[in-house]
């Protein structure tokens, strides 16, 4: 069906199935407290790509599609805002116009690193651009 919410496990189990081409369906995921599903039918306005069936007795939490449109679009400015906040004080990139500096902004992702993780490695190829927040 066309997914009009996405649904928070608060308890129980649910398994996920998933239809393979040329085999019965089989399960690829189970559902547990705090997993969130449901959400990619919202996100690409598609129709359901899985069934998800209660292996025991659970109580969801349903989220409507406007709501949920809504906070997901709201955390996403405020991640834009705050990565353009950021990179505005970047003297390597003070050269760039809103909008290229907007472009970086949404490419961003923050990685969080423990010390002593390797994060370059001399003679590596350059695939990535680190920033030092």
């Amino acid at each position: 069906d066309e997914g009009h919410c996405v649904y928070c496990v608060d308890t129980g189990f649910l398994n996920v199935w998933k239809n393979v081409p040329d085999s019965p369906a089989v399960i690829v995921k189970v559902l547990t407290e705090g997993d969130i599903f449901g959400e990619l039918s919202l996100l690409y306005n598609a129709p359901r790509a899985a069934t998800v069936v209660a292996e025991t007795d659970c109580i969801l939490w349903e989220l409507d599609r406007d709501t949920f449109s809504h906070l997901v679009k709201n955390a996403a400015q405020q991640k834009r805002r705050q990565h353009d906040s950021f990179l505005k004080n970047v003297p390597l990139l003070a050269s760039l116009d809103d909008y290229e500096r907007l472009q970086i902004a949404d490419a961003l992702e923050v990685r969080n690193e423990a010390a002593g993780t390797l994060i370059i490695r001399q003679g590596d190829s350059g695939d990535y651009f680190f920033l030092i927040q």
